[in-house]
């Protein structure tokens, strides 16, 4: 029996990493691929847990189930509408780059990131995460780009299924 590679999506929680999970739903649903949706944190980018207080530096453990506890709630709209297509929530604590090249390193069939996520400056034409996994994936890699930035319709395929 053959291994059905899956598609990752790296979510950092902004607007286009809701279109990125997007497409990656879709297209998974078309070719019956399970998606690993990926949300890499640090310290200083984690929410602050439930058991966080001033003084009391609350454990690792802590931090992961905070941000985990926010990937479910930003995913929830999305999973919602592919409620057929089978789905893992990771939160590695790290760089998302590494943790991202990781995952297509794992035997991914795509990687799928958003151009420009919540870091960084919002005039880049590519954010740093989504160009270092283009540079060096295994596997391919689909970067989502915000409707403002699309191509003139003469020049790009159609993708009125993937809005």
């Amino acid at each position: 029996m053959e291994t059905v590679s899956s598609i990752v999506v790296g979510n950092d929680g902004s607007a286009l990493a809701d279109v990125a999970l997007r497409r990656g739903l879709w297209l998974a649903q078309q070719i019956d691929a399970p998606v690993r949706i990926l949300r890499a944190w640090s310290i200083s980018s984690a929410p602050r847990p439930k058991t966080w207080e001033l003084g009391y530096a609350p454990p690792l453990e802590d931090f992961e189930e905070a941000v985990r506890e926010r990937l479910v709630a930003d995913t929830a709209a999305a999973l919602a509408d592919y409620p057929d297509v089978p789905v893992t929530l990771e939160t590695p604590h790290g760089k998302a780059v590494r943790e991202l090249l990781e995952a297509a390193a794992e035997g991914a069939r795509l990687v799928i990131v958003g151009s420009r996520g919540l870091g960084g400056f919002s005039g880049l034409l590519l954010g740093s995460v989504s160009r270092q996994v283009v540079e060096h994936a295994v596997c391919d890699v689909l970067v989502v780009r915000p409707s403002g930035d699309r191509a003139p319709a003469a020049t790009r395929a159609p993708d009125s299924q993937l809005a």
